[in-house]
């Protein structure tokens, strides 16, 4: 150890369903395109500014498949490059219309000069997508990536079977984008059944995440599980929930941007917070230099604690201790306006009050591995269970999706020649699989989307199961079709699926 006051870690993660062609406002593709202007773009440029500087280990970046494959898809980034050239053309009819308001004239030049930026900064870094800008930071070790299964379904409640073929798929599919497999995962929801740490060693995982209380709150070193070499590393709730819990945290302050407020003639977010309880057009304009003050005392406040926890922690154990914070990424910038100028400000003023600032591998290598542990069932969802993907709200979905896994298990191929049709059949099932839907419909967040999603998914699914064997030109033309629309992952070979 270094005799630092300990270690941190920060870890994002990267994450939204399989969205092009599947609507647009409000849930669709507008959710992928704000995400990828307000989060990916700015937080990216961030690890280039540190890669830049020669920085190693700065943190740790989780990316699950379907994300990659939509931001490496070239329907994507057509659409996302209107969608940036959209966004200056909604910021120059602003600064017309709102040309007698001093506040919120500079609010569209200042939304002006963002959307320049951005579209700058896509139409240089981002001309052959997300993974080759991905690949260098991988390679410089600037981060460390994690990945995870194909579409992120929550994988308590998945078939053994249809577990271990979306994990292998996912990391497969990373390995092709960026040239290595992954050596941590994200497990979707931070979702664990005792024993799943087996599958991940066969699969050759060596380390994911947990949420604080699965741990009973002991978080101050990562953990392997059971009879395992897999390592688990725990949520520092105390520290985490600093920025963002389920009741409170920095992007409420009254002076951040308001995400909810739109000014509907420009398509622009010109309030800020103002108030829990104030009325969107009761709401102040949001002024930067306002902000921007509030964030630098949300900055030393955040050092503060988390130097406070891990001197806590060192007395409690006598050892320099490890916090863990992890995030959404789409939490900074999508949701929180100011959270990538955030997040660069904690990573450069961490360091200086002695605190090291690394990646999960980083950790390790530190030294922060504690005693074997036992698992209990566990996500970070509410109450830490499973309850938000396998409750009453959901219990429909569930017995849809089990008995889908058995549709699903049933058209496996055996091995021999590659089936087009069986393959898109696998895909629609796994999209129908993913823990999203459930999510919405048990936060009540565009929750008939999300039946809609689910059930479009395990509909076509069924469609080409029926096409199977079926080589004429209707049937040949509806897998064009559905190819067209929902195709993530050219690699996915159903016959990987087939277990004799």
């Amino acid at each position: 150890m270094s005799g630092s006051e300990g270690t941190f870690c920060l870890v994002l993660h990267s994450h939204l369903p399989w969205l092009p062609h599947h609507g647009r406002w409000p849930v669709g593709e507008e959710w992928l395109y704000q995400s990828w202007a307000h989060s990916y773009l700015p937080v990216l440029d961030l690890v280039r500014r540190f890669a830049d500087e020669g920085r190693r280990d700065v943190l740790t970046l989780g990316v699950t498949p379907v994300l990659a494959a939509q931001l490496d898809d070239p329907y994507c980034l057509r659409a996302f490059h209107d969608w940036l050239g959209d966004w200056r053309l909604r910021a120059e009819h602003a600064a017309t219309l709102w040309r007698g308001d001093g506040v919120l004239r500079s609010l569209a030049a200042e939304e002006h000069r963002a959307a320049t930026t951005a579209l700058t900064d896509f139409e240089t870094r981002w001309r052959h997508g997300f993974s080759p800008i991905l690949r260098s930071y991988v390679d410089s070790g600037t981060i460390e990536l994690l990945g995870g299964p194909l579409t992120h379904p929550f994988q308590p409640l998945l078939d053994p079977r249809v577990r271990s073929f979306a994990l292998r798929g996912g990391l497969a599919d990373t390995a092709q984008r960026i040239g290595s497999r992954p050596a941590g995962i994200w497990a979707p929801e931070c979702g664990y059944a005792p024993g799943m740490e087996t599958a991940y060693a066969a699969e050759g995982v060596e380390r994911f995440l947990v949420d604080g209380p699965a741990l009973h709150g002991d978080t101050s070193a990562a953990h392997t599980v059971g009879q395992s070499d897999v390592v688990c590393f725990g949520r520092d709730l105390e520290v985490t929930y600093r920025v963002w819990s389920p009741k409170a945290g920095y992007p409420g302050h009254a002076n951040y941007r308001d995400f909810h407020t739109w000014a509907h003639e420009v398509g622009l977010k010109p309030s800020r917070v103002t108030g829990q309880q104030v009325e969107p057009a009761d709401k102040a304009p949001y002024e930067p230099a306002l902000a921007a003050g509030t964030l630098r005392t949300h900055v030393a406040d955040f050092v503060d604690t988390v130097v406070a926890r891990l001197r806590s922690l060192k007395a409690r154990h006598g050892r320099e201790s490890l916090v863990v914070a992890a995030y959404d990424t789409e939490l900074f910038g999508h949701w929180w306006h100011e959270g990538p100028a955030w997040l660069e400000g904690i990573l450069r003023a961490l360091p200086e009050a002695g605190v090291r600032v690394t990646t999960l591998r980083g950790a390790l290598d530190a030294g922060h591995l504690g005693a074997p542990v036992d698992l209990p069932a566990s996500s970070w969802g509410s109450g830490k269970d499973w309850r938000v993907w396998d409750g009453e709200q959901v219990a429909d979905m569930v017995t849809a999706n089990s008995a889908l896994q058995q549709r699903l298990l049933g058209v496996a191929g055996r091995a021999g020649q590659r089936d087009a049709m069986r393959d898109q059949a696998v895909s629609e099932a796994l999209l129908a699989l993913s823990s999203d839907w459930a999510f919405m419909v048990t936060k009540d967040s565009a929750a008939d989307y999300a039946r809609r999603r689910a059930l479009a998914h395990t509909e076509r699914f069924d469609e080409l199961a029926g096409l199977l064997g079926r080589e004429d030109p209707a049937a040949t033309a509806r897998l064009a079709e559905l190819r067209a629309q929902d195709s993530p992952f050219g690699h996915l070979d159903a016959r990987d699926l087939y277990f004799p």
